[in-house]
């Protein structure tokens, strides 16, 4: 018997690997809240912000007209530090972090478990191919001779719950752009990448519908190019978060809408961030039928996030439990050339784009989830889903739902016969229901137990106009 443990992880309904049967739910995806733009001016990166607790501040080493470099006291409101390192136009009064003549940083990670001071940060350098580099500071960089595979895109992580650092380059295939996994246990070496994410006809298919709104809708900023070829999407890269004994994907779906002739041969598109998990790194399931999880939003002259959205490494999870999704919001889906080339700046003067925002093309963003909250199974008029059996053993259970219009009721079984346990249901009384939106919430039961089973049990959930998040035991 196949036995879950929801005492040492919160087992969440992300995927089907938590439960045995279920009916009458769906599963729907939970939309971060965004929370506008931090760092502007045609910025981007591909790390997360990084806590530093000799400074007790977080760090973010992030891409601009060289690698620079911001500080925040809560992770939201970033200031910019004159740092004085290098000479940039006739001076040194800047946040450039790392030598302007050497490799550009695409990631970095801070080690505290790491004993030699020396190699505190550990760094992914170059555009094409990811060289590694160590650093006692983040400023002064030795770079390694070793080389990871890759085109010009990437993301890269380290995971607790392996004690190995994850790479997740992009190479080609026959599906376009793809995701390949290189890992390694010291930072020294790395193994050769292996494919583990591509597109396929489902993601093609979206591609068509997604871009037919995009062009057809007036309220957004089409591109330059548009032509009527039936071009494939392509995973342009995946961020990878190791969450709760799993690992949540971000893959960036790149969206082709118009060919750009040489010498660019490239296409002007659309890139918006979906959501996969994987408990192996190598089998990958989408979550909610591919639903976009943050997507373009209509031009409205001041925001950002209209043509391109990229995660900046994988999702932030805070002391308190809540998911700070960083990420790279870009306006333009084409160059000021672009649009007088091809368009005659027609679409320009429709939606009256001024010529500053040639100058401002991305901004640094932030969005946020509930802890737990990715995705959840969630019932109409009425669901039911069983869990797997686990053993419980006098712990406690909790929840984490959203029954606002609804109730869950919650019911202990016999993992064998799946019956429920004596005593849960008294007779001519129904069981005390949970109702409310809670990420964390006991399960009471009438009469009161101690919850103590020699043999394994599992849990049914009745659903009624209610989503569930997760459950777990402590």
């Amino acid at each position: 018997m196949e036995l879950i443990d929801p005492k040492t992880h919160h087992q969440l309904l992300i995927d089907d690997g938590a439960l045995e049967t279920q009916d009458g739910v769906y599963r729907v995806l939970e939309k971060p809240k965004k929370c506008g733009p931090m760092i502007r001016g045609g910025v981007q990166s591909r790390t997360s912000p990084l806590w530093n607790p000799e400074k007790n501040l977080w760090e973010w080493w992030y891409m601009g007209s060289h690698t620079l470099y911001a500080t925040s006291s809560e992770g939201e409101n970033w200031d910019v530090p004159s740092l004085g390192l290098y000479e940039w136009e006739g001076s040194r009064d800047n946040n450039i972090a790392c030598d302007p003549a050497k490799p550009r940083m695409y990631h970095i990670h801070r080690d505290e478990a790491e004993e030699d001071a020396s190699r505190r940060y550990k760094a992914l350098f170059g555009h094409n191919g990811r060289q590694l580099g160590v650093s006692p500071d983040g400023f002064d960089w030795t770079l390694l001779e070793v080389t990871i595979p890759s085109q010009d895109e990437s993301q890269f992580t380290y995971d607790p719950q392996t004690q190995q650092y994850l790479a997740f380059v992009k190479l080609g295939t026959e599906w376009g752009r793809s995701v390949w996994l290189s890992k390694s246990e010291d930072f020294r070496t790395f193994t050769e990448p292996q494919l583990i994410f591509h597109a396929d006809e489902v993601d093609w298919e979206n591609c068509r519908d997604r871009v037919r709104e995009f062009v057809d809708s007036p309220a957004y900023l089409s591109p330059p190019l548009v032509d009527e070829m039936d071009y494939k999407a392509e995973i342009y890269n995946m961020a990878v978060l190791p969450y709760a004994g799993l690992y949540v994907g971000f893959p960036t779906v790149f969206n082709p809408i118009g060919a750009i002739p040489p010498p660019a041969t490239n296409y002007t598109r659309i890139n918006q961030i979906e959501m996969s998990v994987s408990r192996d790194l190598y089998q990958w399931e989408r979550v909610a039928n591919r639903e976009v999880f943050i997507g373009v939003e209509p031009w409205q002259g001041d925001n950002y996030g209209t043509s391109q959205l990229l995660p900046a490494g994988a999702p932030v999870v805070r002391d308190d439990g809540e998911i700070w999704c960083y990420y790279n919001a870009l306006r333009l889906p084409g160059s000021r050339e672009q649009y007088r080339e091809f368009n005659r700046n027609k679409e320009l003067f429709r939606l009256g784009v001024q010529d500053e925002a040639f100058d401002d093309s991305g901004a640094l963003s932030l969005a946020k989830l509930p802890p737990d909250r990715f995705a959840a199974l969630a019932a109409d008029e009425a669901g039911q889903i069983l869990t797997k059996p686990f053993e419980l053993k006098g712990e406690d259970v909790y929840i984490n739902a959203d029954a606002t219009w609804g109730k869950i009721y919650v019911e202990i079984v016999d993992a064998q016969t799946r019956r429920p346990h004596e005593g849960f249901w008294v007779p001519g009384e129904l069981p005390e229901p949970f109702v409310g939106d809670r990420v964390r919430a006991k399960v009471q039961w009438k009469p009161k137990h101690d919850l103590v089973f020699e043999q394994p049990v599992r849990l049914r959930f009745y659903l009624h106009q209610a989503r569930l998040y997760s459950f777990w035991t402590e």
